[in-house]
């Protein structure tokens, strides 16, 4: 049998792998989304901020938060580093957009 010769068990694995990649279009456009309404309250933390004189880190909440989300991610069964890294990526953004904020720029 030569590889272009289509089988049912060929047949299936492809349906699956095209609904398995269509969940994970989904998923992604979900976390999309989400990260955009985050950014949008965060961006309000960040006038607040801005108008009380506040600084733009919280290191105190920023611990807290990794501390968090580390055990959400071990009961998640993600890995917590993984959740550490992609949340110090997410706080090292807002913190520079509460920066440019606070310095007067949008």
């Amino acid at each position: 049998m030569s590889a272009d010769e289509s089988t049912p068990v060929h047949d299936d694995a492809v349906a699956e792998l095209t609904s398995i990649r269509q969940s994970i279009d989904n998923i992604d456009a979900a976390v999309i989304h989400m990260l955009a309404e985050r950014f949008k309250y965060t961006q309000r933390v960040g006038y607040l901020k801005a108008s009380a004189g506040m600084p733009a880190a919280d290191p105190n909440r920023e611990q807290v938060q990794v501390a968090r989300l580390r055990q959400l991610a071990a009961e998640s069964h993600l890995d917590p580093a993984f959740a550490e890294k992609f949340l110090n990526f997410i706080v090292a953004e807002v913190i520079h957009h509460h920066e440019r904020i606070a310095g007067g720029s949008k």
